[in-house]
This record gives structure tokens, sequence and C-alpha cells, in this order.
């Protein structure tokens, strides 16, 4: 929404890693070197640590560009394997000639016979394992053993954890000992100090294409630093609401007030909470007044009651009434979306896609294909919004479907596009769609991959 404002190219703040803006101050580009430097060498295991949100997945994707054309590269995303299965994860990741039933002593041969294969050929391979505090203890233990494989000069299989500081607790439970022996190089991700972070949020800007002054001073980094400790995907949650407050505001440059909304509305604020201590003085105040006047409370009660129910009852009326207009909305966009296109701006445009997904969904075969045009942050509403009025200028909105999922503790809004029987005409469409689109990495999923999704979502919340 601000980029015109604010001449750019592209958003400099993205949440998902976006390498074209990796940032080398703070250590990061020297981390990468040495990270290079210890893969390449091929020796031990290596570990990263950092916070949640610190850039381990930065790095994980600048080494896959990165690296030599020699390392091929492996990528356990979902650590949380059993011993058992851990072995034909990584099969399945080297594409070897596997299946779900073979077991574990032809799963081990097959991927020996694999690596002193690939070393013949001058290749090395390493699989990076992300989010490694959650791999269980025996899990881990395996890992180690898989270090096992190797020839008299050089290991065949080099392992990188990505992980939480929790992952140097449990690599201190004695049973894992051994494998924390055979730990060649640690890295430790440090958070970004008020210096940096003032370096890389205007060298953010500059790269996607930013040629005025500063938008982001010296203080106002600082009063980031504070309300994001450091972390780098904080930081970007804070510049781009700033930035989009600053916009809304007709700002140029990024302003105090500006942090304070986004960080309340990050939930990143830290100051000292007084409302504990206010409602104590209130409470206190309350129960001295009922005591001096305790003949007033009853009927205060009453008209406090009263209030309440007429208030719940002009609240539930304007929700029956918003339903009915998203209802309506939506059978419009089926009988006649050229017509109901005029009214996309007066009701809540998320909540009509979602209830024309809900029906969708009841009615369409779980092999259907349906193209994920992009993922977006939950509490980034606006940005939901602007790209579903945006993509009406290309597609049907009769066709352009809605969810909310859960993803890894990340709650997102899937955006997706039209209906296929089968993954070739999904692949044609997908060829054809504009180049609006194209730049978020649109990818094909199935029908009953999205029902697996909203059915783990939904348990999860209730669970929760």
């Amino acid at each position: 929404m601000y980029l015109e404002h604010y001449g750019l190219d592209r958003s400099p703040f993205k949440i998902t890693p976006d390498t074209s803006l990796f940032y080398k101050g703070n250590k990061r580009g020297a981390a990468l070197e040495a990270l290079k430097y210890a893969i390449t060498s091929g020796e031990g295991i290596i570990k990263v640590v950092g916070e949640v949100g610190s850039g381990k997945t930065m790095l994980c994707r600048m080494l896959e560009i990165e690296l030599p054309e020699h390392v091929e590269i492996g990528y356990i995303a979902n650590p949380s394997l059993s011993p058992e299965n851990i072995l034909h994860v990584i099969a399945f990741e080297l594409k070897l000639n596997i299946t779900n039933e073979s077991s574990k002593l032809e799963v081990m041969q097959e991927l020996q016979t694999y690596l002193l294969e690939k070393h013949t050929q001058n290749k090395q391979i390493v699989i990076f394992v992300e989010e490694a505090q959650s791999m269980p203890i025996e899990t881990l233990e395996e890992i180690r053993l898989l270090s096992n494989l190797e020839t008299n000069e050089n290991k065949l299989l080099q392992m990188v954890l990505f992980g939480q500081p929790e992952l140097d607790e449990k690599l201190r439970t004695p049973c894992i000992r051994q494998l924390k022996e055979r730990i060649t190089h640690s890295f430790y991700l440090d958070p970004f100090p008020g210096k940096d972070i003032y370096e890389y949020l205007n060298y953010r800007m500059r790269v996607v294409g930013y040629t005025g002054p500063d938008i982001f001073s010296k203080n106002i980094s600082n009063r980031i630093e504070k309300k994001s400790e450091g972390l780098t995907r904080r930081i970007n949650i804070l510049a781009d609401k700033a930035l989009l407050a600053a916009y809304s505001e007709g700002d140029h440059g990024v302003k105090s007030k500006h942090i304070n909304l986004a960080a309340k509305d990050s939930d990143f604020d830290h100051g000292y909470n007084w409302k504990p201590v206010i409602l104590s003085a209130v409470v206190v105040a309350m129960i001295v007044f009922s005591v001096w006047i305790g003949t007033l409370i009853p009927e205060m009660k009453k008209q406090k009651v009263e209030a309440g129910i007429e208030e719940e009852i002009i609240t539930q009326k304007a929700a029956i009434e918003k339903t009915k207009q998203v209802e309506r909305i939506t059978q419009a966009l089926v009988s006649n979306p050229e017509e109901s296109r005029k009214e996309i701006n007066q009701v809540d445009v998320i909540a009509r896609q979602i209830a024309l997904t809900k029906d969708w969904l009841n009615k369409v075969e779980g092999e259907a294909f349906t193209i994920q045009l992009v993922l977006l942050d939950a509490w980034a509403k606006y940005k939901v919004e602007n790209f579903i009025k945006k993509s009406s200028k290309n597609l049907d909105l009769n066709r352009v479907y809605v969810y909310q999922a859960t993803i890894r503790g990340r709650k997102v809004y899937s955006i997706l596009y039209n209906e296929y029987s089968d993954r070739q005409a999904a692949v044609e469409q997908l060829r054809k769609l504009p180049e609006a689109l194209t730049k978020n990495g649109p990818y094909l999923r199935t029908v009953k991959g999205i029902r697996a999704d909203i059915r783990k979502s939904e348990s999860t919340a209730s669970a929760n």
C-alpha cells in the first residue's frame, strides 16, 4: 500500500526470507562465510542457534544459493520424527529408490551405496535440519550414528542443525553427550543492536528502490531495538507497520508514534503495564464507595445489567446484519460476478471469500487440484484484502478461495484460485497467470491437502 508513496519496487520488510535483501552486518555475512567453510571442509556436525526470528532460515536460503555446485543439499523441515522415520525421510529427500515398506537395514544400505557413489564423483551431501530443538533425543542419537558413515579420509554425510536455544539445553543431556562431541562448529546468531538496526533498515529500503533521505533515524532504530529485542522478524514487522502508519498520515519519515502504534498492534510493547495497578485502585475505591453508600449499589447493578443487555442486543443485530450481507454478496458473486464487484468495499472482503470457500469445499472432490496464489500473515488483514481486490482485475472472484490455517505456530490466510480435475490442467493455468501473481511463487495444492490443513488448525485451536 505504501510502495508508491516511498518509490519502492517491492516490499522491503517481508517476513518470508528474500535472499536479495540479505544484510551482511551484525556478523551475518561473517557467519555465512564461516558456515560455507565449515560445510565444504566436510568435518563433523554443525550447529546454528538463535532465538525465534533471528534469521536462521535466511542463512539456510543463502547457503542453498552460495554453496559450490559439488555440494548437494537435503532439507528436513519437520524434525519431529521418530528414529525409525528419520532414515526414510533423508532417503526420500535424496530421491533414493525406497518405499515406506523398506526396512531400516535396506534404507541404510541404499543410503550408504548412494553416498559412496557421490563421493567417487567428488560430490558432497549435506542435510539441513530446521527447528532441530524439536527433534526427539532418540532421533538426535540416530543422527550421530549417521555421522559414522565415512571413508578413510572423509565423512560421507554432513548435518547442519538449525535450532532455538532449547537445542543447546537438549544437547547437555548426558545420554547424548557423544553427539555433542561430534559438533565441530557452533554458531550463535546475536540479536541486532540499535546501530545495526539503523543500517539494516535503510539498507533494505535502498535495495528495493528508495532514493531519498533515510526514512529510519538512529533514534527510531534504537526505539525499534527495544520493542523488537533485536530479532530480525520483529524488526521487519515493526518497520512494515510503521511505514504503513506514516503513509496513512501522509508523513514521509517514520516517527516514534508510528513505532509505538506498530508495537502495540503487534503486541511487542514491553513497557510497564499500569492497568493492573489502576484496576486495583478502582476496585478499592468501589469497595469504599459501596460501604459509604451501600443503598445505591442494587440500583446501580440493575442499571448496569439493563445497559449490558441492550448493548448485547445491538451487537447481535449488527452481527446478524453483517452475516446476511456476506451471504448476499457471496450469492451475488455466483449469479452475477460483475454486478457484485461494485459492492466489494461495502462488506468484509475476507469474510465474503471465506464463506464462498466453505461452500466450495463442501462440494469439490478431494482429488481435485487448485493453485495456491499466496500465504499472508493473519495479522496483516489489510494485505489480504488488498491482494483480493487487486486479483479481481485479472481473476474471477467467484473462483478466488480463502481459508485460515496455522503453520508451525504462524496464523496465515491461504488464497487459492480455481478448481482443476487433473494436474496438467492446473499446470497450464499456472503458466498463464499474470506476472503480478507469479512473483509470489504460486504452486499447486490438492483439495485433500487443504482440508487436512483446516482440520489440523481447528484441532490446534480447540486444544489451546
